[in-house]
């Protein structure tokens, strides 16, 4: 498995319910464990945790706990013989609330919310045998946006291949890099207030999202016409003016879009845990 595939698949771990149980094994299967080796670890055969965890030799030891045994837990592993005479680089701890964990090796930690430990990923790629320099661990949240974009743009062509087209292609692209202009404009306070575009186009869409690619629109009208010019401006709360043909109408925009919003993270997102999954219906000529 790469990094991106490495990156999906404990992002739904992190979203599916925690079943302390089977956490461990799901862990080790988002690194690319084989199914045989998970059934050998299950057996009893490979496993040689002695606190009722999960302990690959040479890799981790991961143990769940109750509520607010977390740090408690970690510390327990760190002090297993067992942890030692494996010679186990990393040992974890999670309780489906929080989330920490260490590095033997190197000793940096991680600590969070269980929810949250997706952004952590580059902190373990060496357990899928990927070879980590701090800057890819350090660039974690990038292949984490690269991945949500990717999706995004998939989705996009499935439901809608006339984008895919030669004559649409250029829409395609050009509808991708606004976005992608407002991620980063959020994320570097181009726009003033952190996350500002992506709770704008939550807040203002209906809670099936059927009038989301509208919302979007208006945002880069809005973005896109002076206050005071001959234009009326639209009074939704949008960034700096912007009047380049990044953000100009002209370009089509998808039409209706899906939300697979997850109970810990409402509203249509992109480069966060929800994830957008695509528009309904073909593409709308919206502002042409």
């Amino acid at each position: 498995m790469n990094a991106v595939e490495i990156e999906q698949a404990i992002t739904d771990l992190a979203e599916q319910p925690f079943d302390p149980a089977e956490f461990p094994y799901a862990f080790l299967e988002a690194f690319g464990n084989k199914a045989t080796t998970l059934k050998r670890l299950r057996a009893g055969a490979s496993n040689r945790s002695d606190l009722g965890g999960v302990l690959q030799t040479n890799n981790i030891h991961i143990l769940t706990c109750d509520v607010g045994q977390v740090t408690q837990t970690l510390a327990a592993l760190k002090d297993s013989p067992a942890t030692a005479k494996a010679k186990a680089k990393f040992i974890l701890a999670t309780d489906g609330a929080d989330f920490e964990a260490e590095d033997l090796t190197s000793g940096e930690t991680v600590a969070c919310a269980f929810k949250d430990f997706p952004d952590h990923f580059g902190f373990f790629l060496p357990l899928a045998g990927i070879s980590t320099v701090r800057q890819i661990s350090e660039n974690a949240f990038d292949i984490r946006a690269t991945s949500r974009l990717n999706r995004l743009y998939v989705e996009l062509l499935k439901d809608n291949p006339e984008w895919g087209t030669d004559e649409r292609r250029h829409d395609m692209n050009h509808f991708m890099a606004r976005l992608i202009f407002c991620f980063f404009a959020e994320d570097t306070d181009i726009f003033v207030g952190k996350g500002r575009f992506t709770e704008t186009v939550a807040q203002m869409s209906a809670r099936d999202s059927s009038n989301t690619h509208e919302v979007i629109s208006t945002l880069f009208r809005a973005m896109n016409t002076q206050a005071g010019g001959t234009g009326q401006r639209p009074r939704f709360p949008a960034g700096p003016i912007v009047t380049t043909s990044l953000t100009s109408t002209a370009a089509c925009s998808p039409a209706a879009w899906r939300c697979r919003a997850s109970a810990r993270s409402p509203g249509p997102t992109c480069c966060t845990s929800a994830g957008w999954t695509g528009p309904r219906s073909t593409p709308t000529s919206s502002g042409r």
